[in-house]
């Protein structure tokens, strides 16, 4: 089955914001080729390694959180504050 990987990219993207700790780590346990790519795109850094997690650089931490908010936030949210 083809796909569109960029859209792959942008939802791991999404789920790295969601397992965010310790500031900038995210848990690491997704599709090998595509944290690969999100390394290429210089949102992650290199995820090959014996550590659980990797490090979002500045640009990933801002297009992880955009991306989240725009797969799943409610728009109600904004009104619950």
């Amino acid at each position: 089955m083809e796909y569109d990987q960029d859209k792959v990219d942008q939802a791991i993207l999404a789920l790295l914001y969601l397992t965010l700790h310790d500031g900038r780590r995210a848990w690491k346990t997704f599709d090998w080729d595509a944290m690969n790519r999100l390394h290429e795109k210089g949102y992650i850094t290199n995820p090959v390694g014996k550590a659980k997690s990797v490090v979002l650089t500045d640009a990933g931490l801002k297009e992880s959180e955009r991306r989240f908010l725009a797969l799943f936030g409610r728009q109600d949210a904004k009104d619950q504050t």
